[in-house]
């Protein structure tokens, strides 16, 4: 871990973060088949939630795999679950580039990529065809958002084609709506707007999937606690599965970066250890606020074991991380989920974290 972390602060980090990305990704989708033939590392202790057999509580965050391209190699190293996407109903190239920014001090990432993505029939055949072949024991969840040149009054038909297309090969589904890099989404949220968008994609899911595929919505953080708490009682009202909470902040405050380097960074979600404490917050809301058969998903600012206890003890069915995994390396997700297993109680932090 030690090694890795030097690498990536004198090597990494001085690449552009996008290809940085590529290259990474587009290296563990080739060595695949050596990874397949690994002992499955990490699993960790199994979890039963929304009627589902995760092999542990550690998942992949959306943003990493947009395009179910690595699934079965990120299985490999020891994440759980993978929520590919988000995935539009239209293929779109994203934002301008340069978009994906690390900022370091900070052990933290902002992008502003917009969902770039090949499209909800490209990435289903790509889902249909790994169904079709030997494949890792890993839960796959599609993660669907709003494509950005559908106008807001027709976003729900854009969910609706998504949701045709994707329920068929999801585990589960998530309607993001949180994502500050995509005009006018995070509208959405508002319960008034929220609430016929989920009930749309839950009656098409059900409309074209032999099985009932369960169904979360994911919010941010940066909602007020008043507004979180309505989503959780919409969530019940309609029989949602579950929340993942949560997705990138807009804010900027409490950053150890410079400001130069802030500013060069930009706009864009911001993700890692500065989410950490108004995501545990929205977790803790959460639990307080919804039925205790509701999956909760926590992400954002899990850096090691310990942030990972916290949070299940806090009330999280589920853990995701993306930025972390970026920091940490490829041998992250395997320790972390090994030490959760281990522990019966407290994780060293410093031990962990070394």
């Amino acid at each position: 871990m030690r090694v890795y972390r030097w690498v990536f602060d004198h090597a990494l980090a001085r690449v552009d973060a996008e290809a940085a990305h590529r290259a990474g990704f587009a290296a563990l989708r080739t060595g695949r088949p050596v990874l397949g033939a690994l002992p499955l590392r990490g699993a960790g202790r199994p979890v039963e939630a929304m009627g589902l057999e995760f092999p542990g509580p550690l998942g992949l965050a959306a943003g990493f795999d947009k395009n179910a391209e690595g699934v079965d190699a990120l299985a490999a190293l020891g994440f759980s679950f993978v929520e590919v996407g988000t995935v539009t109903g239209e293929a779109q190239p994203g934002n301008p580039r340069p978009r994906l920014f690390r900022l370091p001090d900070d052990r933290a990432v902002v992008n502003r990529m917009g969902f770039n993505n090949d499209g909800a029939e490209v990435v289903a055949r790509r889902l249909e065809a790994r169904r079709r072949r030997p494949a890792r024991p890993v839960v796959v969840g599609v993660n669907i958002g709003k494509t950005k040149v559908v106008p807001e009054d027709r976003a729900v038909a854009d969910y609706e084609k998504s949701t045709r297309l994707l329920a068929p090969y999801a585990d589960y589904l998530v309607v993001n709506v949180s994502s500050p890099n995509t005009p006018g989404l995070r509208d959405l949220q508002a319960v008034e707007k929220l609430e016929p968008l989920l009930e749309a994609v839950r009656r098409q899911a059900d409309a074209v999937s032999e099985r009932r595929v369960p169904l979360l919505v994911k919010i941010a953080p940066d909602l007020s606690d008043e507004d979180v708490l309505a989503v959780a009682d919409l969530a019940g009202a309609i029989g949602l599965d579950g929340i993942v909470a949560t997705n990138t902040t807009i804010s900027r405050e409490g950053l150890a970066s410079s400001p130069e380097a802030v500013k060069r960074a930009g706009a864009g979600g911001l993700s890692g250890v500065p989410l950490r404490e108004r995501s545990l917050e929205v977790l803790r809301l959460l639990r307080g606020r919804v039925d205790p058969q509701m999956t909760l998903i926590s992400v954002g600012g899990i850096s090691n074991a310990a942030d990972a206890r916290e949070r299940l003890e806090a009330g999280a069915n589920l853990l995701q991380s993306y930025t972390a995994f970026v920091y940490e390396g490829a041998l992250w997700p395997s320790r972390v989920q090994r030490e959760l297993a281990a522990s019966g109680g407290s994780v060293d932090t410093a031990e962990t974290a070394g």
